[in-house]
């Protein structure tokens, strides 16, 4: 027994289900906004990756400038900070944007 496959065109979404398609292309620059979010993210964890080293070099006496962790871990956490107060803004602009559309 043999089936013939054959491709369907022509068909176009109707309804609700066709509304909800998008009609044009991503941006482009969108998604090098989101890779740079993304760039900054792996930034923040290298600085923290940098502050906990020091942090160990530190304990340990290996560690010749304590200025270098104090000035390490100050970076890290200022990053953190910046970090999720972006974080908190995105989330409020997307629970508003939400709001509006109910």
């Amino acid at each position: 027994m043999t089936f013939a496959v054959t491709p369907v065109t022509g068909v176009l979404p109707t309804g609700a289900l066709g509304a909800a398609l998008p009609t044009q292309a991503a941006d482009p620059a969108a998604g090098a906004q989101f890779a740079s979010v993304l760039g900054a993210v792996e930034n923040l964890q290298q600085m923290q990756s940098t502050s906990n080293e020091l942090a160990v070099r530190a304990v340990t006496g290996d560690l010749d400038d304590v200025h270098d962790y104090t000035i390490a871990s100050a970076q890290a956490s200022t990053a953190l900070e910046l970090t999720a107060a972006v974080r908190n803004k995105a989330v409020d602009a997307f629970t508003e944007i939400m709001r509006m559309q109910a």
